[in-house]
Parts: structure tokens; C-alpha cells; sequence
């Protein structure tokens, strides 16, 4: 992918790198920044440009005036950290290799590997000089992902001049990428995202990217709102100044690096950290957090390291599918990975009102998801069992029953409940032939070690969700085995519930 992101308009060859931004409002730096802003394509004089020629000379002597991404942060307030950045190959030989921090010495479970002060850490508080405005555009209009982005455009188009720009020069170089080389797939072409077929990843993909768009026709209020703090930069409003293509790439890095602070006011919640994500890793089994304490944002290591090894943040409670859409990784040993399923009452059943009322009194909706966890399937299709039943009632004398009784559970007969696993049955079997390979397919696949990497990182997402779903069909199947008499046909079911 070019570099030439975030300018709409090809820059003076002095500029053309990732930039940095200068002091906030308040004329104390505006807090960092932590992951890469991904590169963005332009198609004009600047699309030309490869990545060697925006970052313009080389690495050596950007850094001999500059200095490199710590050795800055040293310089404007970085104590004495425990950390070093090292890199390794990317999967590209044509992109720069991937940097990221790792241990300068042997660490122990709680030292602090480095305290980064407020002064290098940005929120939308810094960034809009105002706590009140920040609640207000992030309460009305926009997200906080979508003001730090456009905070992040603005800064860049100062080039040299920014106070940022060795921190938005790093986030440039690591376009992105985070440890495993990989975007996220809102950045991927329509062609790579068949990658994704028979997953609803791919619907997640193109929701949040129509999501970013309608992100992008309200980025003229921040302009309006918070007039004080983009005075400072000689340029048309936003959606003259960029292009959505622009925004989206930048609003996709931000989303990557940004760091969720807890125990913070709003306008604080959402940080950018030098030192933070993705020269950090992220795993899921991982405890560490980047918290959040008096003028600094810390980290202490949750395990020992050797010196030189990487270290890793805890990435939040979410699934792979998040894991993929927001950072380009997926994670094998995510005991929160999960699938979700739908199931809504039938709203023609005569008894649609009284079902609704008995769900409502047992914590359910009428149009209820249900979350199947790795590892859980059993515990979860069991969870989903009385919601069913209750759909497949017919008899009024038994609804009757149901409605007088405490509790979610449904007399059924035995054809009922061969007619209601049936269902299930079909439902996770109709998902798993959703996708265009089988389990199979994906081992083979993934064996070849020249594999495109966001292919590569796509057909390990799917190939969980399918043992997720195949091991769901066999418990369906074993329970339809426990049935009292295995001969019974499946009850007719005028009202069945509606599966997702």
C-alpha cells in the first residue's frame, strides 16, 4: 500500500512523511498517539510516492535529526523506562520492517516498564482544549475514534513542524500492521474480503465501514464546534480538506492504536500512547493494562520477560471477529471468542403476547441473542433450549400452565422436542455450508507457508467460527439421541421460532 495517507492535497517534498503534531491548545503537547495510522492511497501527485520517498531520506538520517520514536519521547518527558523498540521483517519486503517494544532488561511480574506523562498522551480533553465540547460531539454526533482522526489529518498536513511528527512518522511506518503484518479488513479490497465469505464478519466489515461514512459527513461540526482549537490550521473544512478514502484510513489506524483508559472522566477515555498498541502486542489471555495513574499513563507487565522479549497488553473481553476488524489479528487462544445467535418468537402465533410476557418475566426478549463461546457449546445450546420450547407451545391448555408456573421451563412431547432440535440442527448446519471451504480445506490451507497473510489471518478466523458451529450441530445431534423413543416423528410446528 502508498504512503502518501491523510493528505488530500500532494504536499511539499519536506513534508512528505508522517507528521507529528504540534502543542495542543493549552501549548503543553497534545497526548500521544498508539498505534499506526494506516497508510492512505491517494490518487494524485502524491499516489506516486512509495514509502522511502515520503519518509524522504533515510532512516539513518531521520533519525540523526530527529532522533528515533523513544529517544523523542525521552527527550519531552519520558523518564527512565524499562523498554527498547526492536523490529523484524515484514511480510512485504518492499515495506519497512515492523517495530515493537520489547523488555531492555529481565522483568518481573509488576515493574512498571515505562510511565509515559500526560504531556505525550492525547485524549479528545487535549485535542479540544474543552471537556464540555468533547462530551457534547462525542454524545450528539461523532465518536471519540473520529475526532482523534481528524485531530490526526490535521496534524499531519504540519509536516516538520507538528510536535508530532516523529510519532505520526513511526505510526506511518508501521502502516497500520500491528505484529502480525496484517490490516484490518476495512481496508482490504472487495476481492480479499471473499476471504470472509459465509462469516458474519463480513457483514460486521461493511457495517462499520457505512458506519465510518456517515462518521465522515459529520466531521463539519467538529470544525464548527471547536473552532478554537482547529484556528490553528490554515485549511478548508474537513470534508474539503480530505477525502473520505483519507478519512477511512485514518479513522481505521486510530481505531487500532487507541488505548481504552478505565476510572477516567469521557473526554479521557480514549487515549493515544506512543509506546501503546501496536508496538505493543495484544492477547487475549494477557492481564496488563495501560492504566491510567497520577500525570502518566503506565504499564505494568502482568508476567516476567528476558530481556528482548516482546512484550503484550490485554486487548479487552472481545472475539476474534473484533480482534480481526479492529486490530488485523486473530487469536487462538481467545477463551472470548464466540458466535451469536438469533432467535425471535414468531410474531403470527395466536399466543405471540402471552410467550412474550413469560420470556420478559425469565430475563428474555422476543428477539433474543444468544452468545455460543468457544469451548462452551454444550453449556450454550442448553441456554438457548426453554427459549425454544416456549416458541414450539401450541396447546392453550399447556400455554395456560406455562403462564400460572414460575421458572423457564416448557412441558414438551417428545415429538415436540424432536421437531424443536431438528431446527437447531438444521440452523447450524445451513451456517456451516454458509462457507465456501470445509474444516478441511482451511488445514490444508493453512499449511502452505507462502499464504497471503490476510488470507492466511482470514481463514483462521473462519476456521474457528466452523469448530465452533460443528461442535454445536454434535451436541444438537447427542441430545436428539437422548430422546425417550428414538422412532418419533417431529411434531408439526405451525409457529416454529425464527433462527439467525
Amino acid at each position: 500500500m502508498e504512503l502518501c495517507p491523510l493528505l488530500d492535497t500532494p504536499l511539499p517534498s519536506s513534508h512528505r512523511r508522517l507528521l507529528r503534531s504540534k502543542p495542543s491548545i493549552s501549548a503543553r503537547p497534545i497526548s500521544g498517539f498508539s498505534n499506526s495510522l494506516r497508510p492512505t492511497r491517494r490518487r494524485n501527485a502524491c499516489s506516486a510516492s512509495s514509502f522511502d520517498t515520503l519518509v524522504a531520506r533515510s532512516r539513518k538520517e531521520e533519525e540523526a535529526e530527529f532522533g528515533d520514536l523513544k529517544a523523542w519521547m525521552h527527550k519531552n518527558g519520558l523518564p527512565p523506562c524499562k523498554v527498547v523498540l526492536e523490529e523484524k521483517a515484514s511480510h512485504d519486503k518492499n515495506h519497512w520492517p515492523i517495530r515493537y517494544v520489547a523488555a531492555s532488561e529481565d522483568l518481573e511480574v509488576g515493574d512498571v516498564a515505562f510511565s509515559a506523562p500526560d504531556s505525550l498522551v492525547v485524549t479528545l480533553e487535549r485535542v479540544l482544549g474543552n471537556e464540555t465540547v468533547a462530551e457534547l460531539l462525542t454524545t450528539n454526533k461523532l465518536s471519540e475514534l473520529a475526532c482523534l482522526a481528524l485531530y490526526l489529518m490535521y496534524e499531519k498536513k504540519q509536516g516538520k513542524k507538528s510536535f508530532w511528527y516523529p510519532y505520526i512518522r513511526e505510526l506511518d511506518r508501521q502502516r497500520g500492521r500491528g505484529q502480525l503484518a496484517v490490516e484490518s479488513p476495512l481496508l482490504w479490497s472487495e476481492a480479499e474480503l471473499d476471504y470472509l465469505s459465509g462469516s458474519s464478519t463480513k457483514k460486521e466489515v461493511l457495517e462499520r465501514a457505512e458506519g465510518i461514512k456517515k462518521e465522515y459527513n459529520e466531521l463539519d461540526t467538529v470544525w464548527f464546534m471547536a473552532g478554537s482549537l482547529f484556528q490553528q490550521y490554515p485549511y478548508d473544512i474537513p470534508t474539503e480538506a480530505f477525502s473520505f478514502e483519507i478519512f477511512k484510513q485514518a479513522f481505521v489506524a486510530v481505531q487500532s492504536c487507541v488505548v481504552h483508559l478505565q476510572n477516567v472522566s469521557l473526554a479521557r477515555r480514549f487515549a493515544l500512547v506512543p509506546l501503546g498498541p501496536p508496538l505493543l502486542a495484544y492477547r487475549s489471555n494477557c492481564k496488563a493494562m495501560l492504566t491510567a495513574v497520577d500525570g502518566a499513563v503506565e504499564l505494568v507487565v502482568d508476567r516476567p520477560y528476558k530481556a528482548g522479549e516482546s512484550i503484550a497488553v490485554w486487548c479487552g473481553p472481545q472475539p476474534n471477529s473484533k480482534l480481526l476488524l479492529n486490530y488485523g489479528f486473530v487469536d487462538e487462544d481467545n477463551r472470548y471468542d464466540r458466535l451469536v445467535v438469533e432467535a425471535a418468537l414468531n410474531t403470527e402465533d395466536p399466543q405471540y403476547q402471552d410467550k412474550r410476557m413469560v420470556a420478559q418475566r425469565n430475563g428474555r426478549l422476543s428477539i433474543q441473542t444468544f452468545y455460543i463461546y468457544a469451548g462452551k457449546e454444550k453449556e450454550a445450546v442448553l441456554d438457548m433450549l426453554p427459549y425454544l420450547r416456549l416458541s414450539y407451545v401450541t396447546d392453550p391448555s399447556v400455554m395456560l400452565s406455562v403462564l400460572s408456573s414460575q421458572g423457564p421451563v416448557c412441558p414438551v412431547s417428545p415429538c415436540m422436542e424432536r421437531a424443536m432440535l431438528e431446527q437447531v440442527a438444521g440452523y447450524f448446519e445451513r451456517r456451516l455450508a454458509g462457507y465456501p471451504t470445509t474444516l478441511s480445506d482451511d488445514e490444508s490451507l493453512l499449511v502452505d507457508g507462502d499464504l497471503n497473510p490476510k488470507k492466511r489471518v482470514a481463514t483462521r478466523l473462519v476456521r474457528l467460527e466452523k469448530k465452533i458451529l460443528q461442535s454445536c450441530l454434535e451436541v444438537t445431534i447427542d441430545f436428539m439421541y437422548q430422546l425417550p423413543d428414538h422412532s418419533v416423528s417431529p411434531c408439526p410446528a405451525p409457529y416454529e421460532p425464527f433462527l439467525r
